[in-house]
């Protein structure tokens, strides 16, 4: 059943939009402050849910990804500036027609392993159909959240996405996904394309169902040199940041900020700050916040990027490096196109207090006229 998508003047009305002045680049009295997988399994009450629930299917009811959604909200009150709807990139790959279960990792059945097998994809893919799930639940996210902080929705980068349809899974040698791009480059990129055009789809519904950000997650752009990231993610990231852009435009849907995360692309950031489209771009920890300013040369807001596991090493030092970041970013005094997050994604095991006071810090330290 379609999904009935609402009127934006159904929502409530904004109350925190300093995670949107930021993604814009504008200045703010202190840096928005949000954490990638804030709702998820470093949460006791997340992992009460699960108890009970398999992944894949709190990601289908909506109902329970709202709820997932908010845990973070409530036990963070007023110290989160965003929420990000419970899913995965993974429903992309679903909606095109592949198997894919959690056990506990991502674990494809039946991966790609040659081109020939393309075929096994859906031809056409009706996204609303497949994937209203997740709009269902953008929708009731947004109306719950009554205005307290943005909604981000997103995706994976088709590279990424990609990799994981043909891998099967995480890889440490990344030799079929290799093979692919290196033996078969034309059927590759024809594949990457497909895979582009399902995200734009699933991002601009997104919106359509109430997300005020988009984010597009290409976790393993890393495994590529500088040549073939410009060869095999760089054009499908174009294509998706140009694309999103021109549907909602065409639609009348409001032009929501868009943020591109490409971990372990940094030295892409200055390119990518010029024509790649996205008003924000995420960094991982390994690209010095003042170096990753110089490069970006004011085009875009940044994104980031505390080394994650520095929430296990306790009070003093996430106090120091939240302290130290803020300061390479040039805070002090107010912060000019900055949303402080982590490098990549709160990992399990992190104590949600020492969370708290990751978020505790940011608030201070880059705090219009701090000097702390």
């Amino acid at each position: 059943m379609p999904h009935e998508y609402p009127s934006l003047n159904d929502f409530p009305p904004l109350k925190n939009d300093l995670l949107l002045r930021a993604a814009r680049g504008e200045k703010t009295e202190r840096a928005p402050v949000w954490i990638m997988r804030q709702a998820g399994r470093y949460l006791p009450e997340y992992r009460e849910v699960s108890k009970s629930h398999e992944f894949f299917e709190i990601c289908r009811t909506p109902d329970l990804a709202t709820e997932i959604t908010l845990q973070p909200i409530r036990r963070y009150t007023g110290l989160l500036d965003a929420s990000i709807i419970f899913s995965d990139i993974l429903v992309i790959p679903q909606a095109m027609g592949m198997e894919v279960l959690m056990n506990p990792g991502p674990s494809f059945p039946d991966p790609l392993n040659t081109p020939a097998d393309v075929e096994k994809l859906h031809k056409v893919v009706d996204v609303e159909e497949r994937l209203g799930y997740v709009y269902k639940a953008i929708t009731q996210t947004r109306m719950a959240l009554a205005g307290e902080v943005p909604l981000i929705g997103f995706c994976g980068a088709p590279w990424t996405l990609f990799l994981y349809m043909i891998e099967g899974g995480g890889s440490k040698t990344f030799q079929k996904v290799k093979t692919w791009i290196f033996k078969y480059p034309e059927e590759s990129k024809a594949l990457l394309l497909r895979i582009a055009n399902v995200c734009v789809d699933f991002l601009v519904g997104q919106v359509k169902a109430g997300a005020q950000l988009l984010q597009v997650f290409d976790s393993n752009a890393g495994e590529l040199s500088p040549h073939d990231f410009d060869h095999f993610s760089r054009p499908t990231l174009v294509h998706i940041s140009t694309n999103v852009r021109k549907r909602l435009a065409a639609e009348k849907l409001p032009s929501v900020p868009l943020t591109l995360f490409a971990k372990g692309a940094n030295y892409a950031l200055a390119s990518l700050a010029e024509s790649a489209g996205y008003d924000t771009l995420g960094l991982d920890w390994l690209v010095d916040p003042a170096e990753a300013r110089r490069l970006v040369k004011g085009k875009v807001a940044l994104q980031g990027n505390m080394d994650p596991g520095v929430l296990y090493g306790g009070r003093d030092a996430i106090e120091g490096t939240v302290k130290r970041i803020c300061a390479g970013f040039g805070v002090d005094g107010g912060s000019q196109g900055w949303i402080a997050n982590l490098g990549h994604g709160i990992r399990p095991f992190v104590d949600p207090e020492d969370t708290m006071w990751f978020l505790q810090c940011v608030h201070k330290y880059s705090a219009q006229g701090s000097n702390a």
